[in-house]
């Protein structure tokens, strides 16, 4: 079956907000083999809205409406809905003391209007508002189904996650069982890797196997199809090989993972510990890492050497080193790693320094990036860029290709090179 997507709200229109939940909700469709070929977006007008569910109902079999369930008169959805397809609107009862529960918790007076987010269509299946008061609902009639989610993402979300996956499941009347499987790569374009799969690409029909590119990385979605789990996980594991066989070198990860997150899982494994010392970058690889649960373990603490002198006086380049080779060099990127790690104690030390833009620096053009990575133990690498791009754009890049190169360098047997 096909999927639509309408999004209500005249602040969409506006550019007041963004539509994260069409973005959000493809992909979950994606996962259960819903196609959505359409997004459309329509103000808080019933007859616009009128218009746009005809359209709809004309190309697609499943139409899922985010937004307009709250309790204003601009919100319309369900009205509209209810009106298009003849059927009347009730209050939930369990929606209703839900909402009343809250206004007496919160010590606030519920107003009548709040009554109104209770109601559903009538014979709808009722998705429960675990984050809010507005109920979603899912309406099968006249070989259409109908959702209806609420519009803010914390509550459309785990909404859908919960409850609605399960309704449009048992709405569709399918028994198959879906599976997917996420590969996340670096260092890889999504041009040279479509090129190495491509004939597997051509020739997929189950599993299927979806591109993505993002942030300088690139990811492969393969979904699979059976009336078993263990029979489709099977598939993914053999599609899976088969790309690990031309690309696995790019590969770092699964699912929803990150470089940061995948280097801190090696460094608790290993028990290791690391410190980082930043020029261009600017504090954002500690950002980062301080952003991930745990961290505390591994991250004992860093440095932003903006300035020669905080490089030169704190961190300890030498004078001669920025004097002969300058602050953007293979030279200066291994002593900030060197110093870093031996003044803070850790068993890593990684740094960055480069010129981000717009201007170029000592003569080097924009993008021109060292990454010093001190492991102990290890020889220190050092790591040259040049990347294209503008200046925040080269800022997370850079601190990516931090992480990428870091994790090939610690994984790497005695033998390897990075």
């Amino acid at each position: 079956m096909n999927a639509e997507i309408i999004a209500v709200g005249s602040e969409l229109l506006l550019g007041q907000i963004v539509n994260t939940n069409a973005r959000f909700l493809s992909q979950q469709l994606a996962e259960l083999g819903v196609d959505v070929y359409f997004h459309t977006v329509v103000g808080d007008n019933p007859d616009r809205l009128k218009a746009a569910i005809d359209i709809a109902e004309k190309r697609s079999e499943i139409i899922i409406f985010t937004g307009g369930l709250g309790p204003t008169k601009d919100d319309l959805t369900k009205e509209t809905i209810a009106r298009h397809i003849g059927t009347e609107l009730a209050h939930d009862e369990t929606a209703l003391e839900s909402i009343e529960d809250y206004f007496k918790r919160t010590n606030r007076v519920m107003t009548e209007n709040n009554r109104k987010q209770a109601l559903v269509l009538k014979g709808s299946e009722v998705l429960p508002n675990d984050f809010g008061m507005a109920p979603g609902m899912v309406m099968k009639t006249g070989g259409h189904i109908y959702m209806l989610l609420p519009g803010p993402p914390k509550e459309m979300e785990p909404m859908f996650s919960r409850y609605g996956r399960q309704a449009l499941a048992s709405a569709t009347g399918s028994t198959e069982q879906i599976v997917s499987r996420v590969l996340r790569f670096f260092g890889i374009g999504e041009a040279a890797l479509e090129t190495e799969i491509i004939d597997l690409i051509d020739a997929q029909s189950n599993p299927t196997i979806a591109p993505l590119a993002g942030d300088g990385e690139v990811t492969l979605r393969l979904t699979a199809k059976h009336l078993d789990t263990a029979a489709a996980e099977a598939m993914l594991d053999e599609v899976e090989a088969e790309i690990r066989g031309r690309v696995g070198q790019f590969i770092y990860g699964y699912g929803g993972s990150s470089l940061l997150e995948e280097l801190t899982k090696v460094l608790k494994a290993r028990q290791l510990t690391i410190t980082a010392a930043e020029s261009l970058t600017g504090g954002l690889f500690q950002q980062e890492i301080t952003s991930i649960s745990g961290a505390s373990s591994v991250f004992k603490g860093g440095v932003v050497c903006y300035a020669n002198e905080i490089k030169r006086d704190v961190v300890g380049v030498r004078q001669e080193t920025l004097d002969q080779h300058g602050a953007v060099s293979e030279e200066c990127a291994r002593e900030l790693a060197e110093n870093s790690a031996r003044i803070f104690g850790t068993d890593i030390g990684i740094s960055f320094t480069g010129v981000a833009g717009p201007d170029e620096l000592e003569g080097k053009p924009v993008g021109t990036v060292y990454i010093g990575m001190a492991v102990a133990g290890k020889p220190t690498v050092v790591e040259k860029l040049t990347l294209a791009g503008g200046r925040a754009a080269n800022r997370v890049r850079a601190v990516k290709f931090g992480c990428y190169y870091l994790l090939k360098l610690l994984k790497a047997k005695p033998q390897d090179t990075v």
